[in-house]
């Protein structure tokens, strides 16, 4: 305090206000990144000025970066309090409140009693999933990509396939909504947000989707009220979800307790590039689950982006994660399959810890906004058997293809189960997947 004041009354002299100063001082270090300064600066503005929201509201950021979400949350709850007009608040409000419950989740996790006791999975028990990429149904913005019959129909050909397991698994690549607005575009003639119409979730239950991961760089193309009409849409038609932080989808099969947990390279969703938080969550749920199931979103993008590369990879100039990395230290800490989607083509597959990781499904049904060329437009459904504990089976490539503007199919030529060998044996060459002729895959 002697300090402040001191500062206080040297800065009336030079006639600068003394809570401005620390002001321009805290913007300057977010600015640069450095988020203690920043924190410093703006700590003393407020305690200087207790009633300026701006200064409330740049410390929430500053505590934004240090990951300090209980200080991100009480100081932007005091700018609804003091500004209930703010506006911008309640898009990133949140976002926040929902990082914070993770930190409570896991020290809840750490330090108290199981949720239940469960009794002993019977021996011989397994699990079967289907899992596919990227799914968006087509988008009513900009107008004119929606599919013909209002989109009816659009994965007949494949929904068999789908439907074929006890749980299934989709990359919800875009809200599920029929409201909001995007600050992504113009006019959107050349933007790449996507809105489905929430009628269009009745396609993905038609055909026996479980779980879904809302963890993706689409997910908030229309702000956080489609977000969170997309979690209702979810949550009406019985589908689980995971992706903005918090939220972990639970679901009972075989009398195995099943989780999966969404991620992606942004604090909108559960940081994948914060390995030290994801790891005590997968710990925190592990504890209480029989089957944790990782999805990520990460990677580079496009027709260049097949292989998985050492190290962290980016695009157009954001970190996309070291995917290498991220894989192990989740299953580390107790997730028995990972499935990742986000390169837009499919990539390789391993064997780690007796757990599968596979690194991009690719494209699935992804209608009238996307590149489809090349393997851009082959895609694949993965069937993975698990035991009891998670360890990996057997498992099984059902090639799929999209034809026209992004109807899929299955693939008679098989284009993924060829892939998806060769790129297994190339990038992991002790620990890639075998792939049969059949698609059937196994331990190398």
């Amino acid at each position: 305090m002697l300090t402040l004041l001191a500062l206080a009354l040297a800065q009336e002299t030079s006639g600068i206000a003394p809570d401005q100063a620390r002001y321009e001082a805290g913007v300057a270090a977010l600015g640069a990144k450095d988020a203690e300064t920043a924190a410093s600066e703006l700590e003393a503005c407020v305690e200087l000025a207790p009633g300026r929201v701006d200064c409330r509201w740049e410390l929430g950021w500053a505590y934004w970066l240090k990951g300090d979400w209980q200080g991100v949350v009480a100081q932007w709850e005091e700018v609804k309090r003091l500004e209930p007009g703010h506006g911008v608040v309640d898009r990133h409000l949140p976002t926040a409140r929902g990082n914070l419950q993770v930190q409570q989740m896991v020290a809840a996790s750490a330090t108290n009693a199981p949720a239940s006791v469960r009794a002993p999975v019977p021996e011989g028990t397994t699990l079967t999933l289907r899992a596919v990429g990227d799914v968006m149904l087509g988008t009513d913005f900009p107008q004119g990509f929606l599919p013909p019959n209002d989109g009816a129909g659009l994965l007949a050909a494949v929904g068999p396939a789908l439907m074929d397991a006890e749980l299934t698994f989709v990359n919800l690549e875009g809200p599920l909504c029929d409201g909001g607005r995007t600050n992504k575009c113009g006019d959107g003639d050349n933007c790449y947000a996507f809105r489905s119409p929430t009628r269009y979730g009745d396609y993905l239950a038609e055909v026996g989707v479980d779980l879904a991961s809302t963890a993706n760089n689409h997910a908030h193309d229309f702000g956080e009220s489609c977000r969170l009409e997309t979690e209702q849409t979810l949550e009406g038609l019985g589908i689980a979800y995971s992706g903005r932080p918090g939220t972990i989808a639970t679901v009972e099969r075989n009398g195995l307790r099943v989780a999966m947990i969404g991620f992606h390279t942004s604090s909108s969703g559960h940081n994948l590039n914060d390995t030290a938080t994801a790891v005590a969550l997968v710990e925190a749920v592990d504890r209480d689950h029989d089957i944790v199931i990782v999805s990520f979103h990460g990677g580079a993008e496009g027709s260049k982006a097949l292989h998985v590369p050492e190290g962290g990879e980016t695009f157009y100039g954001e970190d996309r994660g070291d995917l290498r990395v991220f894989t192990h230290a989740v299953i580390d800490a107790g997730a028995d399959l990972v499935l990742g989607h986000g390169p837009h083509v499919p990539r390789a597959m391993e064997v780690y810890q007796d757990r599968l990781i596979a690194y991009s499904l690719g494209n699935f049904a992804t209608y009238g906004r996307f590149n489809l060329s090349g393997y851009l437009g082959v895609g694949l459904i993965l069937e993975v058997t698990l035991d009891a504990e998670g360890r990996f089976a057997t498992g099984q490539i059902l090639a799929t293809r999209q034809v026209g503007e992004g109807v899929p199919e299955l693939d008679p030529e098989g284009a993924a189960i060829d892939l998806i060998r060769k790129l297994s044996a190339e990038d992991f060459p002790g620990s890639g997947v075998v792939v049969g002729q059949d698609g059937s895959i196994g331990e190398r």
